[in-house]
Order: structure tokens, then sequence, then C-alpha cells
């Protein structure tokens, strides 16, 4: 792997030990795009025989619309991962039942990772050193290969205040530590799986005025299932705040989108949205569409940088994007069957 690719994006926008410059024009992403995909093409196998089973001319690709997307499942079924799989730094899983395989996420440099969820951090919400940070993550704790909580557990390090923590099922120690907090004025940041907020909701309903709300989806089968609207307008309805916060990421990437209201997300310079065509999977680029969720993720230099998401949204002119739902069976087509050919 003697590309210039990987360093160049790794040395613009995650240099080892700083923080990114933290812009990025739309023609320089479009340049890392398109050198990121031409370096993937040639050193991740499964990729490659992905994008060769389409019979596309690669070196006719010029646009970052034109680039084939990998759909999410590879994940579950390949370790996708550039050169070697022997040798991650890192592997992280995501959630599963009994009859589901999780996904897999090869990490071959964590520190892009950290790097990554450091500076969006700090985009969207300023020095995390301002905050007290709360995880109420129950699910994921119970393993020990999360994507997520390995971030909130760095995010919490960061904070250097001696109140932030993770949360199990001690809902009352965590609502005298919001409480404590709301008196003393101190800026808190609650990050929960939605199924534990809304239990703290319905058993602890109380006003915040200092604490950011931020969900990061999840339902799990443990509740009745609720559109993001009826969730936040419960979440709201109980802590008596304007806005719930949320946060878009995966297993298999390496950044994320926020949104601070409305459940409209934006995302970090180095990461896109665009919205496919749920019948015609190769038609990329809807805007003000409802279409199925394709992302550029620039910080996935050693896995798959172009994936095909199961999710469905809507992409709005300025680059911000809503999640709309999941695809079922029914919906899926294309490059999904292409997916499960190979």
């Amino acid at each position: 792997m003697k590309d210039t690719a990987p360093k160049l994006i790794a040395d613009r926008l995650f240099p080892k030990g700083g923080l990114s410059s933290q812009t990025l024009s739309e023609k320089e992403f479009e340049s890392l795009t398109l050198q990121l995909f031409r370096f993937q093409y040639e050193n991740n196998k499964v990729y490659a025989d992905y994008v060769n089973a389409l019979d596309i001319n690669v070196s006719g690709i010029t646009k970052i619309t034109e680039i084939p997307y990998l759909p999410i499942s590879f994940f579950k079924s390949h370790q996708v991962i550039c050169g070697d799989a022997e040798k991650p730094e890192q592997i992280f899983q995501s959630s599963s039942t009994t009859s589901d395989i999780p996904s897999s996420h090869f990490v071959k440099d964590i520190s892009i990772y950290e790097n990554s969820f450091r500076v969006g951090f700090k985009l969207f919400y300023g020095d995390i050193s301002n905050y007290c940070l709360l995880a109420l993550l129950p699910s994921y704790l119970e393993r020990s290969n999360s994507s997520l909580v390995f971030m909130v557990d760095k995010l919490i390090k960061d904070t250097h205040n001696s109140g932030s923590g993770f949360y199990m099922s001690n809902y009352k120690e965590l609502v005298d530590k919001i409480r404590l907090n709301e008196a003393r004025g101190q800026r808190t940041l609650l990050i929960g799986v939605t199924y534990a907020l809304l239990k703290l909701a319905e058993e602890y309903p109380m006003e915040l005025r200092n604490t950011i709300i931020m969900e990061t989806g999840g339902m799990k089968g443990r509740r009745e299932e609720l559109t993001k609207q009826e969730v936040h307008q419960v979440l709201s309805t109980a802590f008596k705040v304007e806005a719930i916060h949320s946060e878009y990421g995966m297993t298999e990437l390496l950044s994320q989108a926020y949104s601070k209201e409305k459940g409209i997300f934006q995302c970090v310079p180095w990461m896109k949205v665009l919205i496919r065509d749920i019948y015609d999977p190769f038609h990329i680029g809807l805007v003000n569409e409802t279409g199925a969720i394709n992302i550029i993720d620039l910080a996935n230099i050693y896995s798959c940088a172009f994936i095909a998401t199961d999710d469905i949204g809507i992409a709005f002119p300025n680059g911000s994007f809503e999640v709309a739902g999941r695809l079922d069976n029914t919906d899926i087509r294309g490059c999904n069957i292409m997916a499960a050919e190979l």
C-alpha cells in the first residue's frame, strides 16, 4: 500500500497529536474522495471485487456521484479492510440478536477515529472540558467492542470532570448527579440510548436548564416503536427543553453527524450524505426527495469510505439531512441484491 492518498488524507484531516484545520472546500473534498476511491479500489479486495462485479469503468469515474457505494451488509459477511486483515488496532462490532450476524469494522489506525470524533464534537459543541458528560448507554456497555462506548469513554476522560461517567440501571444516581449539576449551573451533556432516555423521562421528569439531552437511537425491541419526532416530543415535554439533540453514527463509520434540533443532521466536513433512488441504486444525488442514504466518510481510510446504508432519508441543498426510517426487505433492490450474490 504505497499509494499517497491515505497519508495525504490522514495528514490533512487527522494529524496525529493535533487537530485538523476543520475546513474543507467542495473542490478539495471531491479531490480527496476520488483519490481515496482509487486507493481503496486497488487495496481493498472486497471493495474491488464488488466494483468489478458491477462492470464499471473505474478510470472513467470523475465525480463522487459516480463512485460505487458498498452495501453496508458487507461488513457482516466480509472483512472490509485494505491490505492485511490480521493486524487491525481495533475491531468494532455492532449489536446483534441470536439470529443476526453483527457488523465488524476492522480499524487499522485508531488515532484517526479518536481525532475524528474529538474534532467533530468540538466543531458542534465547543471544548469538551466545559462539560460534565453523563452517558446512559446500558445496552452498549454490555459489549466491550462498541465504537460508541469507545468514543464516549474517551470524551468522558477529556472532560477532566470527576462527575462525568457511565450509568447502567442506576437511574436514581444519575438523576442526583443531573440535579446537582443543574443547581451548580454546570453545563452537562446527557447522551443516551433512546429506550433508556424514555424510561428516565417517565420515572424522573424534571426541568433542565443547563443540560443537553442527546439521543443516539436504539429501541432494539425493548419498547413500543416510536418515530423520532414522537420520541423527541416525549423527552422535550418531560424535561421542559426546547430541543433534543441526536448523534448519527454507526459501527461501519469513523465519523458522526449531529442534530441540534428538529432531527436535521449536519455532517463533519470530511463526511457527506448522498441520497440514492431506492429502486435505482445507481441514481445518486437526490435532493429534497426521499431515498436511501449513501455516505462518504473520509475517516474510513483503511476500510471503505463509500457505504450504501439501509437508512432512508432526505438530503437538503445546504448539505444537511434527515433520517426518515429504515429499508425493509421489500425495498431492497439493485446493489443490495448484488451484495447477496458476491
